[in-house]
């Protein structure tokens, strides 16, 4: 049995898409692509797919990834180009690499997001993210499955960048995991930022945290 792990991208409209959706895509996409996916046993058995720390929905994504187990081997190269044939144009396979030892959701230690505001806003941007950065502990608060939690943004920051209306940073995949809307918040409540609407954000890459500050690969 081959392991194969996948990077991917979620563009365009598709970014509203949720996990749910894209995993009803990509199984469609792996029946017609006739992909030897291996399936689990019992009464109701289900391909053999897994996926590890999925932007949240309405977020556009450069670095999602999944695992998948075959009962053929398959060329990386050949199963990337006849998934993404299958697949939605705004659903992109970027990369396919042979499994590494160990768990691919623990090299997915940190995430790098791109957040682009109003042109207009990039003095407020700017303000915000040093009050920000100026404080020891920021905490924030959103309502999860499990009822209403608080996340220290603060500490979950690794790297943080300003660009004028842009902002770059690196968030460590702390628990509970901090995302960027809880940075957003965090701008709003501790920066007195403002913006006239939600920023366009991205999700750049995401994978081992190095110690310059860097994400490597987390498929090689």
């Amino acid at each position: 049995m081959q392991r194969l792990r996948v990077r991917y991208a979620k563009r365009g409209r598709l970014r509203f898409s949720s996990t749910r959706d894209f995993q009803r895509a990509l199984e469609r996409a792996v029946r017609r692509a006739q992909v030897p996916v291996a399936f689990s046993a019992g009464f109701h058995p289900h391909p053999r797919i897994s996926y590890a720390n999925a932007a949240p929905t309405g977020t556009a994504s450069e670095a999602e990834y999944f695992e998948i187990q075959l009962t053929t081997a398959c060329e990386p190269e050949q199963l990337r180009t006849d998934l993404d044939s299958a697949l939605p144009a705004d659903l992109v396979i970027l990369d396919v690499a042979e499994s590494l030892p160990g768990a691919l959701a623990d090299r997915l230690e940190a995430s790098c997001w791109q957040l682009d505001f109003d042109t207009a806003e990039a003095g407020a941007v700017a303000t915000a993210t040093q009050a920000l950065l100026a404080r020891d502990d920021a905490t924030v608060s959103r309502m999860t499955k499990r009822g209403e939690r608080e996340f220290d943004v603060r500490s979950a920051i690794a790297a943080l960048t300003v660009d004028g209306p842009r902002i770059t940073l690196v968030l460590r995949h702390l628990t509970p995991l901090v995302r960027p809307d809880d940075v957003l918040t965090a701008l709003t409540t501790y920066g007195a930022l403002r913006p006239a609407r939600p920023p366009q954000v991205i999700r750049l890459s995401q994978g081992p945290l190095q110690e310059d500050g860097a994400i490597g690969d987390p498929l090689r």
